[in-house]
């Protein structure tokens, strides 16, 4: 049984871990956690599967250890218990280790195959998604995609930044077409691949192609991970070609149109774009409030104006990073016993950062960068894409975005005057690096120090 005050801590930890990992990683191996104890110096978390622990232990331990002693205030060791919260598939493989956006309660597609199904989040419904100018288009094609598989607009190809919405509208179309009683199926770019080797390796190609050739409608997201992967791309261009022959609907999203993605073979970026490519764009302010007003509703709480102003304005680019600002400020109000107030909210967001009160000079921050590493000023800005330059570019991507709090823009002109979507693909590989590889929390740590100590 959980200890209240530990479930309140790790509640307000997951708000916080929320704005530091992917959308994926959190909803596979963070979502259902629970905080089971305070100890002496420890905290314990309890986790659903033996899997989860595993991979919590030696993948984000340094992370969850860093943001649970923020919050209470000293160093803190964490621990991870299985609690047996997990849900078998029937196959003696448990769902809530398998690399999908998962959920407490899912909603199951019934696929008839002995791979693992999938798992969807019942929040990522069209009735939740705010429909604005900046994803009117995309929202109709999807409902029309949910409704009518096959009929007008396939393929579907949704692309935007990361955050936008993109993921929610895949799951919608998947759960709408599922209550329908329609076959549908959802996966990420990255599950399809690990499918796909997995069914090589063990000799099961032929149930790798009933399971992905047998939907009526096949959901793929982030379709730029394909890039550089040949033999996946060559499984997934015959699997296509499969499933639109049949009339069955496919629907795509990524990060940028399908004719944009480097390493996406020029045949399946042909065929993305035979039906209609379409992109979400980051929401305008009232757009943003209305989000805040509506994800609050979820949680059956009032969200007073000034509070959604705020919020609003500290996560202009992505409605994820609003989400995850809101279950900050949600959190941390309710560990404090506090109603949610703005200055409850200003000090639940100060918190975030709590050893930098000003953001610090990009310059020296692309110096320490520059002595961290080894790599001259010359060449963090320069064109070479030799593996030590370009991590520690993106390290500097990074720091000058997040730390110096710098426009996509200002980055790529500090950085050799590189466009906007490269400062994304670098900020994002750090992001997920971050949630793998407890050493670059370290190796970022020790840059931050060098600042403060400058």
């Amino acid at each position: 049984m959980a200890d209240a005050t530990a479930q309140r801590i790790w509640n307000t930890a997951l708000g916080q871990l929320q704005l530091h990992v992917t959308r994926p990683n959190y909803d596979t191996w963070l979502k259902d956690t629970e905080g089971l104890r305070v100890e002496p110096g420890h905290f314990v978390v309890g986790v659903p599967t033996e899997f989860i622990r595993e991979w919590l232990g030696t993948r984000m331990r340094s992370l969850v250890c860093q943001t649970v002693g923020g919050i209470m205030g000293r160093p803190t060791d964490v621990s991870f218990e299985i609690t047996g919260n997990g849900h078998s598939n029937g196959n003696g493989h448990l769902e809530t280790a398998l690399p999908l956006a998962g959920a407490a309660s899912p909603t199951q597609a019934v696929i008839s195959s002995p791979m693992p199904q999938q798992r969807l989040n019942p929040r990522y419904s069209f009735k939740s998604f705010v429909v604005a100018d900046s994803n009117r288009m995309a929202a109709a094609a999807a409902c029309q995609a949910s409704e009518n598989p096959g009929a007008d607009y396939n393929p579907l190809f949704i692309h935007s930044t990361p955050g936008l919405g993109k993921t929610h509208l895949l799951q919608a179309i998947a759960q709408h077409a599922i209550q329908g009683k329609k076959v549908a199926l959802y996966v990420t770019s990255e599950q399809f691949t690990n499918d796909f080797v997995t069914a090589i390796a063990k000799g099961r190609a032929d149930e790798f192609r009933r399971r992905y050739r047998s939907p009526q409608l096949l959901l793929v997201d982030d379709i730029q991970f394909f890039a550089g992967k040949g033999r996946t791309q060559e499984e997934f261009f015959y699997t296509f070609n499969d499933l639109h022959s049949n009339g069955c609907q496919v629907v795509a999203a990524g990060d940028k149109p399908p004719a944009s993605i480097n390493g996406l073979e020029a045949r399946l970026s042909s065929r993305f774009q035979w039906g209609l490519v379409t992109d979400i764009q980051p929401p305008d302010y009232e757009t943003r409030l209305a989000i805040l007003k509506a994800k609050a509703a979820e949680q059956r709480i009032e969200l007073p104006q000034d509070v959604a102003r705020l919020l609003a304005e500290r996560a202009p680019d992505s409605i994820r990073e609003l989400e995850g600002l809101l279950n900050r400020v949600l959190a941390y109000a309710n560990l404090i016993h506090e109603p949610v107030t703005l200055d409850c909210a200003a000090r639940a967001l100060a918190a975030l950062r709590p050893a930098v009160s000003t953001p610090p000079d990009p310059n020296l921050l692309l110096q320490a960068v520059s002595c961290y590493y080894g790599v001259p000023l010359q060449a963090l800005a320069g064109k070479s894409r030799a593996r030590p330059i370009a991590e520690a570019r993106h390290t500097a991507m990074y720091l000058l975005r997040e730390d110096a709090q710098l426009a996509l823009k200002q980055v790529g002109l500090l950085l050799g005057h590189r466009d906007h979507s490269t400062v994304i693909h670098g900020v994002q590989k750090v992001s997920r690096a971050l949630s793998t590889d407890p050493r670059l929390g370290s190796q970022l740590s020790e840059i931050r120090n060098s600042l403060n100590h400058h």
